[in-house]
């Protein structure tokens, strides 16, 4: 059996967190929505508020991402 994109998502985010707790933050998959291709996260810890937490969205978490599963095509953080 094959593993759903969010499983593969959630191995892509486990290799970013440890360069975003290095800087006391963290990310959080709130979900997948297939139809649009978009990533909808959280930002967590120090990266709620800082400047850099979108670029690190864009040019670290999102390419990533977009490297391992070409069906992402975008990644959104949700303030909750």
């Amino acid at each position: 059996m094959s593993e759903t994109i969010e499983q593969q998502i959630e191995q892509v985010l486990e290799r970013v967190r440890p360069a975003l707790r290095l800087d006391g933050g963290g990310i959080e998959l709130l979900k997948y929505d297939a139809e649009s291709g978009a990533v909808h996260v959280k930002m967590q810890g120090a990266c709620v508020g800082c400047p850099m937490a979108q670029i690190t969205l864009k040019m670290g978490v999102e390419a990533a991402l977009q490297e391992a599963i070409p069906e992402v095509k975008e990644v959104i953080a949700v303030a909750l």
